[in-house]
């Protein structure tokens, strides 16, 4: 198959279907998913903001977390209601590498974000005295500047190395966004290194937080069961519940999705994988964390309140 330079004019996505009687129903489906999504994070991000009672590490990073939700939901899922609704979904080569960076810089981040998180809850329930100190406004601006420090670094090295590469002249990618598996699969140069680089960067995106989660979770649970009373550690519990179901969602997904090699997961299981960290986890984030939540629920009712008198 000829080759052209490695910038091709345009690809051609081929969206989550080709049967054309789902592509109606699927487009309604997924535009209410995006706009709960939408609704969901900045909502979520206007509580935070305008109740002090909320400015706090945990609501700090909570706040990010939606932000970032939001920021990748809307990357993606435009363009791939597009596909539900044009014969062809065409993207052009710089908006396709810009479309992989930042979607790359936003679910690294998020990754990174929900291990900061998985530390602030440890901090609070292990050490509780000593929280306001070790917490400090200070030390959770350093935390953050690490969390989009790893982000751009992971984005960069996967979208500097997807550049390099040779496109052939079929220019239809297997998936509804560009992601780098089915981007590779259209190249007509060696692939090994971009491989090699999935399976580190993914290995240290993926294993860095998933440890630093794994070793805060059991240090709480030690601590958890130091607690005598069934209340106190229900209280416990259920501070952590939200945040492990958002993180067996997000990193679950994403493993499945990039750590096994292609050949054991056809891209059309890929392509559902993928929606549930690109689709899902941004929607169900922000009700896992607010719909649970005591303080979220009262900064609500005041906020409401607020507006009835204005």
């Amino acid at each position: 198959m000829a080759a052209e330079n490695s910038s091709l004019p345009e690809f051609i996505l081929a969206g989550l279907t080709d049967q054309p009687e789902l592509r109606m129903p699927l487009f309604f489906l997924f535009l209410g998913f995006y706009m709960v999504t939408v609704l969901g994070n900045l909502g979520l991000i206007t509580l935070i903001g305008l109740n002090s009672h909320l400015h706090t590490p945990m609501y700090f990073f909570l706040f990010n977390l939606s932000l970032i939700d939001f920021c990748y939901s809307t990357v993606i899922t435009p363009k791939m209601l597009v596909s539900f609704v044009s014969k062809k979904n065409i993207i052009s080569y710089p908006g396709c590498m810009t479309q992989l960076f930042f979607f790359l810089f936003f679910v690294v981040s998020e990754s990174f974000i929900l291990s900061a998180m998985a530390y602030d809850r440890y901090v609070a329930i292990c050490n509780p005295l000593m929280y306001t100190v070790t917490m400090s406004p200070q030390v959770c601006l350093l935390l953050l500047l690490g969390v989009y420090v790893m982000g751009f670094a992971g984005a960069m090295a996967h979208t500097a190395f997807m550049v390099r590469l040779t496109f052939c002249t079929d220019n239809l990618v297997n998936h509804y966004m560009c992601d780098i598996l089915p981007l590779l699969e259209r190249s007509c140069t060696s692939t090994y290194v971009n491989e090699l680089v999935v399976f580190v960067v993914v290995g240290i995106d993926i294993g860095v937080p998933t440890v630093t989660i794994f070793i805060s979770y059991a240090l709480i649970l030690s601590s958890i069961l130091r607690i005598s009373s069934t209340e106190g550690r229900s209280k416990a519990f259920s501070t952590c519940s939200s945040h492990i179901i958002a993180v067996s969602l997000f990193f679950g997904s994403g493993a499945f999705m990039y750590l096994k090699p292609s050949s054991l997961l056809p891209m059309n299981q890929g392509k559902v994988s993928s929606l549930f960290y690109t689709i899902v986890v941004p929607m169900l984030n922000p009700l896992i964390y607010s719909l649970r939540n005591k303080d979220v629920k009262i900064a609500l009712k005041k906020t409401l309140k607020k507006i009835s008198f204005s």
